[in-house]
């Protein structure tokens, strides 16, 4: 019992839930740095998958990260533990910045107890997001409306926390261009050819400048083609890991890739960014933001493989002011 006889004030608990994807939960920074400003002195808890723990860290918004596992319907094990911690969290407020059927399935397991106050779109939690415009909204202005709804303003842009390295760490020569040439494997459509970005590298070269090739090893048949066009590009496939890319990104002079994760953190890093878009995704929903207005330019072709390089490398020479 506190001096006097006045019981101690409890802290408040905060949940914040934001599961993937990469490029998602990076265009959430901002609503994290957010949420943190307007509960100072609560602790708050971030509810995210693996993949992304190391990024969250980063942010220092958080005084806890819960690691969700994404559990299957049919195990039921799985389901009461997901139970047990967020009844279990005595949580007063839960931020739900997924929004999607899955999460709005968590609000369901407070059932039969007394949920804590919900920001999201789950039924009969006590600050829905009603906006009819949600689904036409980029991913960042949602985020700024729904936080709206509970008088959290100023909401600042994405931004990565990333270390300082020395692109020599990686044998890299300056000034270089971070080149991102992969994505989702089940979206090719969302690909750029790679023997368009191998062209694409030589010219880079060819103005004295280093193409860095970032990938995962699944992406690697991309990598190496590029690789093979241009020797002197420095292929770093599967040596980055998200703040890596940041990292590399800070001393980028441009960073230049499909709609994929590792171009918004590049963008969230302060890279000049070019991203290139099909059809198959909507810039005005998803691209990436920088840190000034004009940070990020995007180049959409309905269908990439008819995007000719020189239309590329027009917008990198004005980005890059170089010379014919």
């Amino acid at each position: 019992m506190a001096v006097g006889g006045e019981e101690p004030v409890r802290q408040q608990r905060i949940l914040v839930i934001k599961l993937s994807a990469l490029g998602d939960v990076v265009m959430a920074t901002g609503p994290f740095a957010a949420i943190r400003r307007a509960h100072p002195d609560a602790h708050i808890t971030l509810l995210t998958t693996k993949l992304y723990v190391d990024l969250a860290k980063s942010t220092g918004c958080f005084d806890a990260i819960a690691v969700d596992r994404r559990p299957k319907l049919t195990r039921i094990g799985d389901i009461l533990a997901l139970r047990r911690f967020l009844r279990g969290g005595e949580f007063d407020r839960v931020y739900d910045l997924q929004t999607s059927d899955r999460t709005t399935f968590y609000y369901r397991l407070f059932w039969p107890g007394k949920a804590p106050e919900w920001s999201g779109i789950a039924w009969g939690c006590s600050h829905p997001h009603k906006n009819p415009e949600r689904h036409k909204m980029h991913t960042i202005d949602r985020h700024i409306d729904q936080l709206a709804d509970l008088g959290i303003i100023n909401v600042p842009l994405p931004h990565i926390n990333a270390p300082k390295i020395d692109p020599d760490r990686y044998g890299i020569k300056t000034p270089y261009v971070l080149i991102c040439p992969g994505g989702s494997a089940h979206r090719p459509e969302k690909r750029w050819p790679a023997e368009r970005f191998g062209l694409l590298a030589k010219m880079l070269a060819d103005y004295r400048l280093t193409p860095v090739l970032i990938g995962t090893d699944s992406e690697a048949d991309v990598l190496d083609r590029i690789s093979n066009m241009c020797p002197r590009a420095r292929n770093l496939m599967g040596r980055t890991d998200f703040l890596e890319i940041a990292s590399l990104s800070q001393n980028a002079v441009l960073a230049i890739g499909n709609d994929t994760g590792p171009m918004h953190l590049a963008a969230a890093a302060g890279a000049p960014t070019i991203v290139l878009f099909s059809d198959a995704s909507n810039p005005e929903m998803c691209a990436p933001r920088g840190h000034s207005k004009d940070a990020v330019s995007i180049i959409q072709q309905p269908d990439l493989r008819n995007l000719p390089i020189t239309r590329v490398f027009d917008v990198i020479r004005q980005r890059l002011n170089l010379e014919d």
